[in-house]
């Protein structure tokens, strides 16, 4: 794993060319498209399961060398590049395919039509960057009014510097200093992107409360290249760096016990869920420490990594109904890291600028104006089957919400996450490839380009069950909670059987806006997620007027489609090949059934004060005076057992003293 410090300072362009990562083909820009295999697995027994998330990854890893393959300079056209490249990647993808299908065999499994996803394509990538290459090199500014406003705001005119950017080891030619993108056509103007629209209107049964949690920046630098979820068990898994925020313990050998017993960045030490999304980077020749290493500069993710300024976690309700406990280690992907090749279906990808929150870009990077900060908003599934916390193409157990905000047939409504990430980075000088201001992209798979619209989140719901109830019972009661909004919090409600309290008709909830409040000054505070609108902008993206309904097109299968559920109380589980067997919560558990009331926990000491935005891990960080439980029994402090009695010991000397009185009247009397 490795840390975000450690930055050498390299030339700005030749550090692409030094470290080995691949450059733009002598012949034209062009990608490997090859089918996603993994996505058409809606079905894999669990006897399998292993073989089969291992021979996937080997498939990505097959990818992605044949694409740097691709870069060797001697490979000179088409025809020897499928010869020497294509084929054989075809013959391993053969190879492999066949294995996953003879796991599947053994396991039950008939699997139908893989044998014909073992092509793959060259597929040229002018059209998708709007103009041809060669346009882009000699013609920056007629690439658009979008990228014609971005240089006004970078001042930076005139073709000569477009020209002049060319001679700096072809930077501008495939786009960034890695030779496989961005490139100018990735990025647009803010302001040319269409108004969002109209999120549907609560009514009837809504959920209108929101719960913030507050778990910090990824300051102390927890990056690696795995992906727990779709390559469990494989080292690299993702072929892109990840911030990981929350849980401290992610990497792809994590069990799911692992994640139960690690650390937290977040202040409210009952949530351990994991938070990842892939990093951006400054395509500015900088060399961080994976410069030479793969899921960085050898799969093309080059460039320095930029911390976020912002984090903000919110779990939003339902505008039709109330919301039921997510379980236990629930997984759920959004967007897709492959969009570029697998096409939109997938996608869900949302790019705008501080104080410009009401426009959305879906497929381009925002240019913002000067004081504006970038946002990328990853709005994740909101429904869910009811039984898997998985599925075998991480997407199948749930679902987005339909235009009315319903659920699909055979799907309930759980707390939405709404993952809001800010960064401090300039609109980039497009006018000559970035070389005055540098251009900025996530990490990517490298056939991927970097686009902006593989750009995807991922979430293991790793919640205490009390505190996952609280949220619950918040949400549906419509209040503002959690860590991150320093409100009361008294942790009872709806928790989503009817048997709470009701909608208070407060009316919808348009969430916390991070700075509306005033923090409990006993709470620790995280500087890097203190406050929720950066120079003024939009509310909490709990209230943004973003609908909450699936991507379009979407794919999400019906629920005649999802994986074969076992027996209600056996839930179907995946995890890792080293994890313990997890199931869901019972039926009952999941579903908030009881009056409301959650458990208390113990008291959390309140001599830490240790930031977990800064990194530091290990200490136990105080949430809101308003949120900790009331003290019991032999846990109350000694102030408050003092307070408690000092009454009581008052009156037993005054009865003494009535007492000796009275003795020495009777005896004055005898």
């Amino acid at each position: 794993m490795l840390g975000g410090g450690g930055l050498v300072a390299a030339n700005v362009y030749a550090s692409a060319t030094e470290s080995g990562t691949p450059q733009q083909t002598s012949w034209g820009a062009v990608t490997i498209d090859c089918p996603d295999v993994g996505d058409t697995l809606t079905s894999v027994p669990d006897g399998s399961r292993a073989d089969v998330d291992k021979e996937l990854a080997l498939l990505d890893q097959q990818i992605a060398e044949a694409y740097q393959q691709l870069q060797d300079p001697s490979v000179q056209d088409r025809e020897s590049a499928q010869s020497r490249i294509v084929d054989p990647l075809q013959e391993n993808r053969a190879a492999t395919i066949e294995r996953i299908s003879a796991a599947l065999q053994a396991a039950g499994e008939q699997p139908d039509g893989l044998g014909d996803m073992a092509g793959c394509t060259l597929r040229e990538t002018e059209n998708e960057n709007g103009d041809g290459q060669d346009q882009q090199q000699g013609d920056g500014q007629d690439q658009g009014d979008q990228q014609g406003d971005g240089q006004n705001q970078d001042g930076q005119q005139g073709d000569d510097q477009q020209g002049d950017g060319q001679d700096q080891g072809g930077q501008q030619g495939n786009g960034g200093q890695a030779g496989n993108g961005p490139v100018a056509a990735d990025y647009a103007d803010i302001n040319s992107a269409p108004s969002s629209a109209q999120a549907p209107q609560a009514q009837g049964d809504a959920s209108r409360g929101t719960f913030v949690t507050s778990c910090g920046v990824n300051a102390n630098g927890l990056f690696n290249s795995d992906n727990v979820i779709v390559a469990p068990g494989v080292s690299n898994g993702a072929h892109h760096f990840h911030d990981y925020i929350g849980n401290q313990s992610n990497t792809a050998f994590a069990s799911d016990q692992d994640l139960a017993n690690a650390e937290t960045s977040c202040v409210d030490q009952g949530d351990k869920s994991t938070y990842y999304w892939p990093v951006i980077r400054l395509q500015n020749g900088t060399q961080e420490q994976d410069a030479n290493s793969p899921g960085g500069g050898v799969e093309g993710n080059a460039g320095e990594i930029v911390t976020p300024k912002e984090v903000t976690l919110t779990f939003v309700g339902n505008p039709r109904s109330k919301v039921t406990a997510m379980p236990r280690l629930l997984r759920i992907i959004t967007g897709d890291a492959k969009a570029f090749v697998n096409g939109p279906a997938n996608a869900n990808a949302s790019w705008s600028c501080t104080g410009l929150e009401d426009r959305q870009l879906k497929d381009k990077y925002p240019l913002c104006p000067q004081g504006s900060d970038v946002v990328r908003t990853f709005k994740f599934q909101s429904c869910w089957d009811g039984r898997n916390i998985d599925s075998a193409n991480h997407r199948t157990h749930v679902a987005f919400a339909q235009n009315d905000g319903t659920c699909p047939d055979g799907f309930e409504a759980i707390p939405q996450l709404v993952q809001r990430i800010v960064y401090d980075v300039d609109a980039p000088s497009l006018g000559d490839g970035g070389r005055t201001t540098p251009l900025f992209a996530v990490d990517s798979f490298p056939e991927q380009l970097h686009k902006p619209v593989t750009d995807h989140g991922d979430f293991i719901n790793v919640f205490d069950e009390n505190l996952m109830n609280e949220m619950v019972g918040c949400i549906n009661d419509g209040r503002e909670c959690g860590a991150g909004t320093g409100q009361d919090d008294p942790g009872n409600g709806d928790n989503g059987n009817g048997n709470g309290n009701n909608d208070d008709g407060n009316g919808e909830n348009g969430g916390d806006d991070g700075n509306g409040s005033t923090p409990d000054p006993g709470a620790s505070q995280d500087p890097g997620n203190g406050n929720g609108n950066d120079n003024g902008s939009e509310d909490n993206p709990g209230n943004d007027d973003e609908p909450q309904q699936q991507p379009t097109p979407t794919t999400e299968a019906p629920a005649g489609d999802q994986t074969t559920a076992p027996a209600a109380d056996q839930p179907k589980t995946y995890s890792s090949p080293t994890a313990h067997s997890t199931t869901a919560p019972s039926p009952e558990a999941a579903n908030g059934t009881g009056n409301g009331q959650a458990d208390q926990p113990a008291p959390q000491d309140d001599t830490a004060t240790d930031d977990p935005g800064t990194g530091t891990t290990g200490a136990v960080a105080q949430p809101p005076v308003a949120a900790q439980p009331e003290p019991q029994g032999s846990q109350s402090s000694l102030a408050e057992t003092g307070t408690q009695l000092w009454p009581a010991a008052l009156g037993a000397i005054l009865l003494i003293s009535g007492f000796v009185l009275l003795r020495r009247t009777s005896r004055r009397s005898m």
